[in-house]
């Protein structure tokens, strides 16, 4: 039955052996993040379960999983559709990794040697400046959320590490969004790089400004594009 499965994206042809309830959650994350399915769109569970190949269970199962990731919305009467992120959600996925990060800041401060930790977040800082002069939106993404994991792992809190797996779905949903934004901003590798260096210096406040100061350019960014819900119009 999970050789059944059939993908939606040329990246998910190869399916890892997991649960099939966990194959089909995967190709339906990459296609809300790839765009594939759009904001706003209902997902019918008959439908998605012919498209699979699969019994109508797995699907309702990895309905369930991308709604607790905030992924996809369900309303009473109405059904499940793709989230439309609002410019309130972006400012608390980004609320929410602030604090995150900012904790990871802190405990990467008492670290007695960063050395490693500030080549890890350089060599992403230089990846993502490759991909954006290639214009690899995609790589850039990812990228962006490697550095950004490698921070926060650097902490060594489980917990703290967990808290980001809660909006890393959503944070990829934003840079989706905002990618429009950022293909013109030379500063984005720059911005990494500074955070990069602060992360790993030796002045707490310096690096914990810098991170508030990045993570507050997406609501920047969401305003200028005029993107939904950003209460700006589109230039």
């Amino acid at each position: 039955m999970v050789e059944r499965v059939l993908s939606l994206a040329p990246s998910l042809s190869r399916l890892p052996r997991v649960t099939l309830s966990g194959q089909v959650a995967g190709a339906m994350r990459d296609a809300v993040l790839s765009g594939l399915f759009r904001p706003g769109q209902q997902m019918n569970e008959a439908d998605l379960a012919t498209r699979f190949a699969v019994s109508r269970g797995p699907v309702r199962e990895a309905m369930q999983r991308l709604v607790q990731e905030g992924l996809l919305v369900g309303h009473p009467h109405r059904g499940v559709f793709v989230v439309e992120l609002t410019e309130a959600d972006l400012a608390d996925v980004y609320l929410a990794r602030e604090a995150i990060e900012g904790a990871a800041l802190r405990r990467i401060a008492a670290l007695p040697d960063r050395a490693a930790l500030r080549l890890r977040l350089a060599a992403e800082a230089e990846r993502m400046a490759e991909a954006v002069a290639a214009e690899n939106w995609r790589e850039v993404a990812d990228a962006d959320l490697a550095f950004h994991r490698a921070l926060v792992d650097a902490a060594a809190s489980p917990r703290l590490s967990r808290m980001f797996d809660t909006v890393q779905a959503e944070t990829r949903l934003c840079l989706h969004l905002l990618m429009a934004g950022y293909r013109s901003s030379a500063e984005l590798a720059a911005e990494h790089r500074r955070l990069a260096a602060l992360a790993t210096g030796d002045d707490l406040a310096a690096a914990q400004a810098e991170l508030g100061r990045h993570l507050a350019d997406p609501i920047h960014i969401l305003r200028r594009i005029g993107a939904p819900g950003s209460g700006a119009s589109a230039p």
